[in-house]
């Protein structure tokens, strides 16, 4: 088992979850500070280890009001292997699925919820199989976030990139 491939496909993961968990407060563009907490249902460590990134991690998020328009909240990072499709935008609400085939293989729901213009809550749900040597090694893991918008200045926090799709 590789380690770079684990820290690799974690790192993409975590990358996703947060702006995932960012998308839960997305009604006013500016600025955003999410707050994530990811835990693993099943891990693709070995029995009696334990995955790095567990716990609460913080991020600031620039969202624009393009990409308000078109996801009503922040939505995992497009990569090669990802496709964020199904976006259902409500007044309060959005939902989306995430695929991904390559390296991890699998499907993701999305949801955020926002109450007002400065608070939202959202949680992405990963279900999918990652190759470990000869073998796939199923995975599960859940992010629940709670994004607070700081406001319109997003300062030195680059806006997040449009995803293609």
């Amino acid at each position: 088992m590789s380690k770079t491939r684990i820290w690799i496909t974690l790192g993409c993961c975590l990358f996703a979850v947060a702006i995932i968990a960012l998308a839960q407060s997305v009604r006013k563009p500016g600025l955003w500070e999410m707050t994530t907490n990811m835990t693993w249902q099943q891990s693709p460590m070995p029995n009696g280890m334990s995955m790095p990134g567990g716990g609460p991690q913080t991020t600031q998020v620039c969202l624009t009001q393009a990409w308000i328009d078109k996801y009503g909240a922040p939505v995992p990072k497009n990569s090669a292997d990802c496709t964020i499709m199904n976006v259902v935008l409500k007044s309060s609400s959005m939902t989306a699925d995430m695929v991904c085939t390559g390296k991890m293989n699998g499907k993701a729901s999305i949801e955020s919820s926002w109450t007002g213009g400065n608070i939202a809550r959202g949680k992405v749900h990963f279900i999918g199989a990652m190759p470990m040597g000869p073998n796939s090694k199923t995975i599960e893991w859940t992010v629940d976030s709670t994004s607070v918008y700081k406001g319109p200045d997003c300062g030195s926090v680059k806006p997040l990139p449009i995803p293609a799709n």
